[in-house]
């Protein structure tokens, strides 16, 4: 495949093992749900004094990430996000995130 596209930057290289700067990070495989360390806690930082429960440590792919914090979501009936390696939950869940959390085979998981 000839994708002129993936070398819009590169106009000539004389280095016989050039190999062209394509951008394709290959995502972290996702930890078996034993080994994950998630840590829980309150956050009230820069969210003009509300309260959100974050959690982190989670260690996998973008796509795991989003479908736990959505089941979580789900479960506190609350909105939320979940990008970055993080977990947002609007409002004080850290019991209920713990517990599902424990339920769902994150054994290390705790509340800091």
């Amino acid at each position: 495949m000839n994708d002129w596209k993936d070398r819009l930057n590169v106009v000539y290289s004389t280095n016989p093992d050039f190999k062209y700067d394509t951008d394709n990070e290959s995502e972290q495989d996702t930890q078996p749900k034993e080994k994950q360390q998630l840590r829980v806690s309150l956050d009230k930082r820069n969210r003009k004094g509300k309260a959100v429960t974050l959690i982190t440590g989670f260690i996998g792919s973008n796509d795991d990430l989003e479908a736990l914090g959505k089941f979580l979501k789900v479960k506190c009936g609350v909105g939320g996000s979940a990008k970055d390696g993080e977990i947002i939950i609007q409002g004080d869940f850290r019991t209920k995130v713990l517990e599902l959390l424990q339920k769902e085979g994150y054994a290390k998981s705790r509340v800091i």
